[in-house]
């Protein structure tokens, strides 16, 4: 077998060759007539890309599948034991192709969280350490809204025609949640999000996209960081 030049190339420490980061977001959801069905994809693989490139980790990718609240039905999603299946999966093969000994999971979809209570089992079934990255969920607002539609005009997947039904939450209910009842019943944070839209609208900002950008990978690169001194 070759020997590897694990310090080949731009790498400030070769141990970052251990740390995999991987998208975890959405391919099948309706965001609005604006912005594609595959928003948290795009937007969750952006992110570990430019994370892995910047720190020198392995890019794995992203996952397939993502999983939903029974209370929000605005696209084809699979249940939380489906996901953690394929979660586990595709770490073992990280680990057993690609000598990967710790992941970071950049989430880009809201109804991934319920994962982060599965990472003890995903853990103790991979033998890797896994950090779960939520930084662009917590920043960036209102499903399909200007958060979203700022962040899709940095990648050029935003449709800028169609913004000014971007916020006809009685056509599209998915953008704030804003017909799912009992999910703004059952969450806070939802319901505020669900009255922002309805009350003040969506805009585009691409410098305001850029900066969330900025604090996402940020928060990826700390993450890198942390599990070199680990």
């Amino acid at each position: 077998m070759a020997e590897l030049r694990y310090r080949a190339g731009n790498i400030r420490n070769p141990e970052v060759h251990k740390i995999g980061i991987i998208a975890l977001g959405s391919h099948l959801e309706n965001h609005g007539p604006a912005l594609p069905i595959d928003t948290d994809a795009k937007i969750g693989a952006h992110i570990a890309f430019q994370s892995a490139l910047q720190s020198g980790a392995k890019f794995l990718g992203i996952m397939y599948p993502a999983h939903e609240l029974d209370t929000i039905d605005h696209g084809v999603h699979v249940s939380l034991e489906t996901l953690k299946e394929e979660v586990v999966k595709t770490l073992i093969n990280a680990k057993k192709f690609l000598d990967v000994e710790k992941v970071i999971i950049v989430n880009s979809h809201g109804g991934n969280i319920p994962l982060m209570h599965e990472l003890w089992d995903i853990e103790d079934r991979t033998d890797m350490y896994v950090v779960f990255n939520n930084k662009v969920i917590s920043s960036e607002g209102p499903h399909g809204g200007s958060g979203e539609l700022s962040m899709a005009k940095v990648l050029g997947i935003v449709n800028e025609e169609e913004l000014k039904n971007q916020s006809d939450v009685n056509k599209y209910e998915e953008i704030g949640l804003y017909g799912f009842k009992q999910a703004r019943h059952d969450d806070p944070n939802i319901e505020a999000g669900a009255r922002d839209v309805e009350e003040n609208g969506v805009y585009i900002d691409e410098e305001y996209g850029k900066r969330l950008f900025d604090l996402a990978i940020s928060s990826v690169l700390l993450a890198v960081e942390k599990l070199l001194d680990f």
